[in-house]
């Protein structure tokens, strides 16, 4: 275990350790390095550990303990230093070393790092015989652990082994107790769902009650809405009458006046015409005037049946248009659609004016000219084309609605004409006492 080296005998420092320091005793060289290292100088120091000359102590220990550890090892004067350090202050323990019998009751740990750190004969021994009464009290140590976490371990088990008899009993009974009330929830349960079929049964009944309950309703909200067009309509109407008894009011005449001056306007400019299609003489009628004969330059029935004419000949429109007071109303879009739809709307109402104020400036009719406003997406600037008058329908008032209100504010009698395909349009004015024509007709004329 020990080798010598050239020293005589007594010579502690010719002693070598063939073995690694043990932990403990290498923890109380470096604490002996550390605490006498504050009594050095710089200049007293090895160049490497001069960088911790600074350091506190346990600083010193923990940051530089290899490095002390080895100048102690490799630099016999440094470790001679560090020696009478410990001199100074373990003078008993030093004198006991150096005399060779350490004292019995001191730390094996203590005598080995001071028989390091002096180096006294026999130091490797010490040093030796200290690790191994370190492992013997590190094996004495953890046995005694042992034993303890033995018995601790058994006293958990046998309080495991009784605290699972409790839980188990605690489980059986919180089980039986579980079990129980499983059953009683599974009859809950039953009725409940026995409940919740009955009222779902009901649900239904009720759903199927509210959905006729709101067919119902919605019947009665279409019929009222129906109703509530057709009476804003006659709203419309009556407005508009209103209106137009307004206006005759303030030229000093009413519309009855206005109506049956109208007519009379029209009786007697049909008398005149009817006198002159007649060729009746401005005499009284003589009694040879009575008797039946063909006159020159009067017409035969055979004459007057070929005058008749297909219904789809534009020459119809202008025999209409040729009568008294005769009014033409044509529905604007309707026409312009039949006619010409790929066209803007604006070049088609243009196009459709400007012909209709030839007609009227041709026939001496009163035209005018009815548009549907729902087309328009802003107001409409245009100069109406002389002898035409140009309508646009209020908001939620067709352009149909607006040719029926004007139809029917015309006195009975009068000739009316208006010119649409829409067969709806045609029934209702038809029966109003207005003449309709096909738009296609209108077209064939004016083109």
């Amino acid at each position: 275990m020990v080798e010598s080296a050239s020293g005589g005998p007594g010579d502690g420092a010719a002693e070598v350790l063939d073995r690694p320091l043990p932990d403990g005793v290498r923890r109380r060289v470096v604490q002996i390095v550390s605490d006498g290292f504050g009594g050095l100088t710089v200049g007293e120091l090895p160049a490497q550990l001069r960088q911790y000359a600074r350091f506190a102590p346990n600083r010193r220990a923990k940051f530089a303990g290899n490095a002390m550890a080895a100048a102690l090892e490799t630099d016999p004067l440094f470790r001679q230093r560090i020696g009478e350090k410990f001199r100074e202050t373990q003078p008993e323990l030093s004198g006991a070393l150096d005399s060779g019998s350490p004292p019995p009751a001191a730390d094996p740990l203590d005598v080995a790092a001071a028989a390091y750190v002096l180096r006294p004969t026999g130091w490797v021994k010490l040093v030796t015989a200290a690790g191994e009464e370190a492992q013997r009290a590190d094996a004495e140590r953890a046995d005694e652990e042992s034993r303890a976490e033995l018995e601790r371990l058994r006293e958990e088990l046998a309080h495991a082994r009784e605290h699972t008899r409790a839980e188990t009993e605690r489980l059986r009974v919180e089980l039986e107790s579980a079990k129980k009330e499983a059953e009683s929830l599974h009859r809950k349960l039953r009725a409940a769902l026995s409940d919740v079929k009955r009222g779902e049964a009901a649900l239904r009944k009720l759903q199927a009650e509210m959905d006729a309950v709101r067919t119902e309703g919605q019947t009665q909200v279409s019929a009222a809405e129906v109703e509530s067009r057709r009476l804003k309509a006659r709203l419309g109407e009556a407005e508009a009458a209103l209106e137009a008894t307004r206006r005759a009011a303030r030229e000093g005449r009413s519309v009855e006046d206005m109506r049956v001056r109208l007519l009379l306007d029209t009786v007697l400019d049909a008398a005149q015409g009817l006198r002159r299609e007649l060729a009746l003489p401005p005499v009284s009628v003589r009694p040879a005037e009575t008797v039946d004969a063909v006159e020159p330059g009067r017409m035969t029935p055979k004459d007057i049946a070929a005058r008749a004419l297909s219904e789809h000949d534009p020459a119809i429109l202008d025999q209409l248009l040729a009568l008294p007071q005769a009014h033409l109303v044509v529905d604007g879009y309707n026409v312009t659609k039949t006619g010409y739809p790929q066209m803007p709307l604006e070049k088609q109402r243009l196009r459709l004016l400007g012909q209709l104020s030839q007609l009227a400036a041709q026939t001496g009719a009163e035209v005018t000219c009815v548009f549907d406003g729902a087309e328009l997406a802003a107001p409409v600037l245009l100069a109406p084309p002389r002898g035409v008058r140009v309508l646009f329908s209020k908001p939620g008032v067709t352009a149909d609605e607006l040719i029926r209100q004007l139809v029917r504010a015309e006195p009975p009698g009068r000739p009316v004409i208006v010119a649409s395909t829409d067969r709806e349009v045609a029934d209702g004015v038809a029966k109003a006492g207005a003449r309709p024509v096909a738009s296609a007709m209108l077209l064939k004329r004016l083109s």
